[in-house]
């Protein structure tokens, strides 16, 4: 008798690491909203009804969005309006004191504090910035003619491109580096054997508060001073913690996105000779094969709330308190949204309608910012390369590839990712 996928345990089950995807059809083709049997987490698996939990800030808190079932809340939540047991033991939950958890009102004030670090001028000098960045990273990788291209390009071109957002300094980077590769969160995140932090950016918040008060004390023409400036929508000036705690989020959070989504991205061009060869003929279909890369691979595997009262999504009816789980991956994979949703289609007309940088008040305030180094990087790739291949000596031959992804439930993206290339 075949093995029921909707019994598999998500959460714990390393068979789902490496190709969820059947576990996450078998899941919607039971119902796109169901409640699995192990945590007793309500899986959203559909694209309209992901969406509909996404836009409903009032109904859904984020307070558990990293965690999910591990450790869950701390205290029972009973009755049929949980949102005052919400607001008093919510700093009591990991993560906490990030943007991602974080509700209105004070995620609306945090919110516009960070965008107004990532404004649209800010991003164009960035993006022009971003080319040399490249090249200067480029120049050594592509000199062997192959390499291991998450830790040889990936990783130290989107730090070096978030630290000249933040205007981290030059002499400071190698030091943050090693501080973001010390740091807690990567390896407890959506890890259910592993306990995390209350607060675990805290390995980056001393160097960025020390930046902090020195630009309050001796303001300069520089980014720094600009982000220990702004204030809130209010015309309040932040603690110096808020401030903090929204540049230590862009910092970490936004480089290892883009670093999933370009990985994911060089790997479809190595694994389809005939994508690369169509990009390198028509560079006008990056932006929209940087979208697939995004549906058929999300970045985020997908996202918590938290219900305050009861209510419905789809045809399923939730109580106040239960923990729901939107499914970005299977969402971007629902075939009433996507025609031939698990085909790779560098030209597919709706692939920007994905969900891999959610909806609602916490879609991702850096997807324009990792859009832009996706696009950067690909050019100037393909540009000093004639040819981009995958390394059969380390994943296999075609048709057989050996891949190492995450291991986590709420991550996706591969570990390592070795390539082979012909220079120009």
């Amino acid at each position: 008798m075949a093995e029921d996928l909707t019994a598999v345990d998500f959460f714990r089950d390393r068979r789902l690491t490496d190709d969820p995807y059947p576990f996450y059809k078998a899941l919607r083709d039971k119902c796109p909203v169901s409640r699995e049997n192990h945590y007793g987490v309500t899986m959203v698996t559909g694209w309209q009804e992901a969406v509909d939990v996404y836009n409903d800030a009032e109904t859904f808190s984020s307070c558990i969005s990293v965690t999910g079932p591990f450790p869950g809340f701390p205290v029972p939540l009973e009755g049929d309006d949980v949102t005052d047991v919400i607001i008093e033991h919510r700093d009591e939950i990991p993560f906490s004191d990030q943007l991602p958890t974080l509700d209105p009102p004070t995620h609306t004030d945090h919110r516009a504090l960070l965008m107004r670090l990532i404004t649209p001028k800010r991003l164009k000098e960035n993006e022009d910035a971003m080319w040399q960045l490249a090249d200067d990273i480029l120049d050594d990788f592509l000199a062997p003619g192959r390499g291991e291209f998450i830790g040889g390009f990936a990783g130290p071109f989107t730090l070096r491109v978030i630290a000249d957002l933040l205007g981290v300094p030059d002499e400071d980077r190698d030091d943050l580096l090693d501080r973001l590769a010390r740091g807690t969160h990567g390896s407890a995140v959506g890890n259910a054997d592993k306990t995390m932090n209350k607060t675990p950016l805290e390995h980056l918040y001393e160097v960025f508060a020390t930046y902090v008060e020195d630009r309050r004390a001796d303001p300069r023409d520089d980014v720094l001073t600009g982000l220990a400036t702004a204030t809130f929508p209010d015309g309040s000036l932040p603690e110096v913690g808020d401030v903090v705690r929204v540049a230590t989020n862009v910092f970490s959070a936004g480089q290892e996105t883009t670093v999933r989504l370009l990985s994911t991205a060089l790997k479809v061009l190595g694994d389809r000779p005939d994508v690369q060869a169509t990009l390198r003929r028509d560079r006008s279909l990056l932006p929209n094969f940087i979208e697939e890369c995004l549906r058929i691979e999300s970045p985020v595997k997908g996202d918590f709330r938290l219900s305050r009262v009861p209510t419905t999504i789809g045809e399923q009816s939730l109580a106040a308190g239960t923990t729901v789980m939107v499914i970005n991956g299977a969402a971007n994979r629902d075939p009433r949204r996507f025609s031939d949703p698990d085909t790779f289609d560098p030209e597919r007309k709706n692939a920007r309608q994905h969900l891999a940088f959610g909806r609602g008040i916490h879609s991702c305030p850096g997807a324009p910012l990792a859009r832009a180094e996706t696009r950067v990087g690909l050019e100037r790739l393909l540009d000093r390369t004639s040819d981009i291949r995958i390394s059969e000596s380390d994943h296999g031959p075609a048709g057989d590839r050996r891949y190492s992804y995450i291991p986590t439930y709420i991550l996706r993206g591969l570990t390592e990712l070795h390539v082979e290339f012909d220079v120009v």
